[in-house]
């Protein structure tokens, strides 16, 4: 029978060295998992190198071309099965192999055969997904480092999974928000793209046969048309152009931080970013407080994927204000980017030691205003693009018809 020798942790933290007896790794997982033990390491003593090195030539095989990352509903998905997997009591590469023959191929079943091999040679789960950062960032590695180290990896992976589907969530029902100005928007520049290739062409043709002496609208209109026709080709290279310099701006610190202090003063939009910010950060930095990644590096994690140049310097000060000793709540207040009722709730709950929780309040009650906001925008949005259409067709159709009815009046007259 082969024997294994592997490293783990006891309930109180301890490291232990020991070996085992079993017939397969996954036993001897099993094996040192009902002594209370939780495996951070494991390496078979002799006999299975040849095999293991077969196993990775067949995943090889497996692996498909791809381009691209992992989509956060299809990493969302994977956390979520791990997690159930889990706390079923199933050893941990099991399940990472029941997983990855289920999976469609594509960046992540790529990823999942690398994953399998570092942890079939011993490596911790955590060390074999800090090698693909473009499927599990560091938030998840030290989320699953920190479960691996306290022997509770399954509630890790389920307080992970509720993050990830709530940070879906919330994504989702802002993109499903937006459907429908947008669909509203192209339907309406199509429309209007339509008329000034077509049907205006046609009327100044009529106006030139009767040698009419047109008003300026109409002039105006007649000119927009010809550049329509002449440069329609054009006009894609305007958000391309606008897309590009917003990249080369971003690649100044300056420049981003102006740019997203501006984003901040739009009205509406700006407060929805700032909701939207608040609510992610907060429950991000909450999600690693509870599952015990020490503070600074949550903090470090939350200034990372902040998205915001402004935010990111706030939790840079809170960053230095806790290497420093001091609160949290100090650096929020004086940012004054986040309200009273964030401040004073951190402040509690530095206080009663009951931080997290705190922190998943807020970004509930941020994830409710959100809602309320993008419902807000939405029906606010609706009307203003109705106005705005009318208003354009409206143009169009009085410098169209105001020579025509001065045509009319010519013939009548004669």
């Amino acid at each position: 029978m082969p024997t294994y020798k592997y490293e783990a942790m006891d309930t109180s933290g301890g490291e232990v060295k020991d070996s085992v007896e079993a017939l397969s790794e996954e036993e001897a997982q099993q094996k040192i998992r009902q002594m209370g033990y939780f495996v951070t390491k494991i390496t078979e003593v002799a006999g299975t190198q040849k095999k293991g090195k077969k196993k990775s030539t067949k995943r090889k095989k497996g692996r498909t071309f791809t381009i691209g990352g992992v989509s956060s509903k299809a990493l969302c998905t994977f956390t979520r099965q791990f997690s159930t997997l889990q706390d079923a009591g199933l050893p941990v590469l099991r399940s990472l192999r029941i997983l990855e023959h289920q999976m469609k191929p594509g960046v992540l079943k790529n990823a999942l055969m690398d994953v399998v091999d570092d942890v079939e040679s011993g490596s911790t789960l955590s060390e074999a997904f800090a090698k693909h950062p473009k499927c599990f960032d560091r938030l998840y590695v030290n989320m699953v480092k920190a479960g691996e180290a306290g022997g509770a990896l399954e509630v890790i992976l389920k307080r992970l999974a509720d993050f990830k589907e709530k940070a879906q969530s919330l994504k989702r029902k802002i993109t499903g928000a937006m459907v429908y100005p947008v669909v509203v928007i192209l339907t309406a520049v199509g429309i209007l793209t339509f008329i000034m290739l077509y049907i205006i062409p046609k009327f100044e043709k009529i106006f030139k046969d009767f040698n009419m002496k047109l008003p300026d609208l109409t002039l105006m209109l007649m000119a927009t048309s010809r550049w329509f026709s002449n440069y329609w080709y054009t006009l894609p290279l305007f958000p391309l152009c606008w897309w590009l310099m917003i990249k080369l701006i971003r690649l100044n610190r300056t420049g981003a931080y102006a740019l997203d202090r501006i984003y901040l003063w739009i009205p509406l939009v700006g407060k929805l970013i700032e909701k939207t910010i608040v609510a992610r950060t907060t429950r991000t930095l909450g999600t690693l407080v509870s599952s015990g990644v020490p503070i600074l590096e949550a903090l470090s994690i939350v200034r990372e994927t902040c998205t915001n140049a402004v935010f990111e310097r706030m939790y840079q000060r809170v960053y230095e204000s806790i290497r420093e000793g001091d609160t949290i709540s100090q650096p929020l207040k004086e940012s004054r980017l986040v309200d009273d009722m964030v401040v004073n709730m951190v402040d509690v709950g530095e206080e009663t030691g009951d931080l997290d929780t705190m922190l998943y309040k807020i970004a509930d009650v941020y994830d409710e205003e959100v809602n309320v906001m993008v419902e807000s925008l939405i029906s606010l949005l609706e009307p203003l693009m109705i106005v705005v259409l009318g208003l354009i067709i409206g143009t169009i159709v009085i410098a169209l018809f105001l020579p025509l009815i001065k045509l009319l009046e010519g013939l009548s007259k004669s």
